[in-house]
């Protein structure tokens, strides 16, 4: 298989991945990582299997979903491919308040179609610890 082929199972994986941790469907997301699989979480959690970040969705979030805006893929090492995956999040915080506009970035590395690892980064801690950094970013959407 060429290397283009390769990325576009491994960036159908990430999307198949997104699409069921935002249902969330954590049973159905394990289908499409590797053995091993790790996500580092905000703040370093560290998670070994997709119920980890459900788990810890639920409890920071009302609900919460993904407004993907683009998919970057390059190369990796190895026959690795590496998927960046850039949006915001839009839901609502424990207490039924509405928030969208809430940059993310997902960082996935992928090998013959499966997950090995994940690192997600977004703007919930500073929205969490200063809601003017929500009101402002919310009013410019």
């Amino acid at each position: 298989m060429d290397g283009r082929a390769m990325s576009d199972r491994d960036l159908e994986a990430v999307k198949a991945y997104l699409d069921a941790t935002m249902a969330p469907d954590p049973v159905r997301a394990a289908r499409h990582v590797a053995p091993g699989f790790t996500v580092r979480f905000t703040g370093g959690r560290v998670f070994r299997t997709p119920e980890g970040p459900t788990s810890f969705n639920a409890a920071r979030y009302r609900w919460v979903k993904k407004r993907i805006e683009r998919y970057d893929v390059v190369p990796g090492e190895g026959g690795e491919t590496i998927v960046y995956s850039l949006g915001t999040l839009h839901g609502e915080w424990p207490d039924g308040t509405p928030f969208e506009g809430n940059r993310y970035v997902d960082r996935f590395v992928v090998r013959d179609g499966l997950i090995l690892e994940t690192d997600v980064w977004n703007d919930s801690a500073e929205w969490i610890l200063d809601p003017a950094c929500q009101q402002e970013r919310m009013a410019a959407a």
